[in-house]
């Protein structure tokens, strides 16, 4: 099965040593599957305490990486969504999501969690995305 690895030139790829998007080919297709993605643009993390902002900038970065990779926002079928505060954040990062995939309606989990690489993180994505293999357009 051929695979297809992405980079996005992010800070933490060759420190820790992974990909942001790796594509899978399979029977009738293309399934693409994204690394965890935060608000952190250039170093930076965005929008420090607001969850809502911060996981529209992390889905947006998975999808803007999985677009790359040749895969639509209406080829998601699966998110998962990471959050060290799930009773404060959930709501608006609930909230993000539904803005970005009310009409893809994907498999979605959200968890909480002990914490992210930084502090200021408030919410860490996966995307999967799977489009049919002769199915080219974007």
């Amino acid at each position: 099965m051929p695979v297809e690895r992405y980079a996005s030139g992010g800070p933490y790829e060759d420190v820790v040593g992974y990909s942001r998007v790796v594509v899978t080919h399979g029977p009738g297709g293309r399934t693409g599957v994204t690394a965890g993605t935060t608000a952190l643009v250039n170093g930076v993390v965005q929008h420090p305490e607001d969850a809502y902002a911060q996981a529209l900038v992390a889905f947006q970065s998975a999808l803007f990486a999985l677009e790359r990779a040749g895969f639509a926002r209406t080829d998601v079928i699966q998110t998962r969504m990471y959050l060290p505060a799930i009773a404060r954040d959930a709501d608006a990062v609930g909230r993000a999501h539904a803005m970005l995939f009310d009409e893809v309606r994907p498999a979605a989990t959200m968890l909480g969690v002990a914490g992210l690489v930084d502090p200021a993180m408030l919410v860490e994505v996966e995307v999967v995305a799977w489009r049919p293999e002769d199915d080219s357009a974007a």
